[in-house]
């Protein structure tokens, strides 16, 4: 009777997992997305530890060991995410992939020693009518297949995650050598091909060797990593957070667990999706993200040579925009390193009060993680239907008085569209540059993430407002109640 709840509680749970899937496709519904999908793994996990019985018919044991894992797991997660600032969720996302990917490597480990214990044998209880049988069953190709596919994409996901996390935090810095891709690619296609001969020669080849794939996959993770710049790194949390899901439902497959079969097929379809989207977006195919690397380390493109910038004060910025019928506001990274989402939310306010229409444009790799800048507007309940869609936004700005640009750099490089020397040549960008006037707002004329000189800076329609971006709009808000 207990298999049979525990079966329904896993239904209940992938549905709640489609569920909430779909309703973070909306940001009004996001956040209860969230819960829902919560309250379906919550009920899995519960189900698991007390519904779950083995061949044998035992329960599972060592429940102090579980809880305690539960909750010391559970304490940090919530210090971390009631820490955290939304300019690192970025680095958050990946430390979350990668301790994903993680799991799924201990999951294969464990699996394989204990196959290695039984000499490549399975145990299956089968009950009868008459009792209960053990049968000892050869270790197929397939479980092995499914095991290393856990252990490699598992640990690349790991290794990975984390060397994105010191990316992304400043903490390491890119690194690149002469024909580093090919390495990468020995190492793969070595660690595949070893693999592949464990699995056909298992009993008869030292166990050495899956620990020697463990390691191969470790360093492919870092060198995959290492050399992509700046401005493809969402692309690459996107990837990583793919192959997370992916490992993960090898261990569905190991355990014969629905759950954790749907979850990771769930969330590795979604990277999948996701990564391709950003690849579109940027208008380049994912093996030139991986291997353009372009960012960071680079060489900085489209020089500003004698051209100058000019600079508007605060007085007359708020006068343009106060008596402007349209202005669209693109939030880029400097917004999040500010946290000035709800400064930037009451000046949309005070400005539709005097009766200005105040819009978003959002570009998809905006930031440094794929849907920074909607999380970040949503903090700040920025309304859903304000927010406009690159090709949406660019239908919008010949209309548009003002566009008022907070900390965004690369999305709006007009060296996009014609320098075929720059590295983001063919990239979808946002064409504030055909707004009647356009205000960019950043600490300095230092170029963005990407390394990439912003020739929009100089442009005769561009002025720019120097400054952190919170205390800039405090300044503005100020100088436009006074009007």
């Amino acid at each position: 009777m207990g298999v049979s709840i525990l079966s329904v509680i896993y239904i209940v749970a992938a549905i709640t997992f489609i569920i909430g899937l779909k309703m973070m496709s909306n940001p009004a519904t996001a956040r209860n997305g969230n819960t829902i999908a919560g309250i379906g793994m919550v009920g899995a996990i519960i189900g698991t530890i007390f519904l779950f019985k083995d061949d044998a018919g035992a329960n599972l044991r060592n429940h102090a060991w579980i809880f305690g894992g539960l909750v010391i797991g559970s304490v940090i997660g919530v210090v971390m995410a009631k820490k955290v600032k939304m300019t690192a969720m970025p680095e958050m996302v990946s430390m979350f992939n990668g301790l994903g990917g993680a799991s799924a490597a201990v999951i294969s480990i464990a699996e394989f020693n204990q196959i290695v214990n039984n000499d490549f044998t399975i145990k299956i209880g089968q009950v009868y009518e008459s009792g209960y049988e053990q049968l000892v069953l050869p270790v197929t190709a397939g479980t092995m297949i499914i095991l290393f596919a856990g252990l490699v994409l598992g640990s690349i996901t790991f290794s990975g995650s984390v060397l994105a996390w010191g990316k992304l935090s400043g903490k390491v810095k890119d690194f690149a050598f002469k024909g580093q891709h090919l390495v990468n690619l020995a190492l793969l296609i070595f660690a595949v091909g070893l693999s592949a001969y464990v699995t056909m020669n298992k009993s008869e080849v030292s166990t050495i060797w899956f620990y020697v794939v463990l390691i191969l996959s470790l360093i492919y993770g870092v060198f995959f990593v290492q050399p992509i710049g700046g401005a493809d790194m969402p692309v690459v949390i996107s990837l990583l957070n793919s192959l997370s899901g992916i490992s993960a439902a090898c261990s569905g497959f190991l355990y014969n667990n629905k759950v954790i079969l749907t979850g990771g097929i769930l969330v590795g379809a979604a990277g999948t999706i996701l990564t391709i989207l950003m690849c579109k977006a940027m208008n380049r195919s994912l093996v030139n993200v991986l291997i353009g690397s372009f960012g960071g380390s680079q060489s900085a493109a489209g020089e500003k040579g004698s051209m100058q910038h000019k600079e508007i004060s605060l007085n007359d910025a708020a006068v343009v925009m106060s008596f402007a019928n349209k202005v669209v506001i693109v939030p880029g990274y400097g917004l999040a390193v500010a946290q000035a989402q709800h400064t930037c939310h009451e000046l949309q306010k005070i400005l539709e009060l005097k009766g200005v229409q105040v819009k978003y444009a959002i570009h998809p790799v905006a930031g440094r993680m794929p849907g920074h800048m909607n999380v970040l507007l949503a903090e700040a309940d920025v309304s859903y239907e304000k927010l406009m869609e690159m090709e949406v936004a660019n239908e919008e700005f010949p209309s548009t008085d003002v566009v008022l640009v907070l900390g965004a750099n690369d999305v709006v490089n007009p060296a996009a569209k014609h320098d075929k020397s720059s590295p983001i040549y063919g990239m979808p960008i946002l064409d504030v540059e055909s707004a009647k006037m356009v205000i960019v707002n950043k600490r300095s004329m230092k170029p963005g993430y990407a390394g990439i000189e912003n020739e929009l800076f100089y442009q005769p329609k561009t002025s720019m407002l120097f400054g952190d971006a919170k205390k800039a709009l405090n300044d503005l808000i100020s100088e436009i109640k006074s009007i």
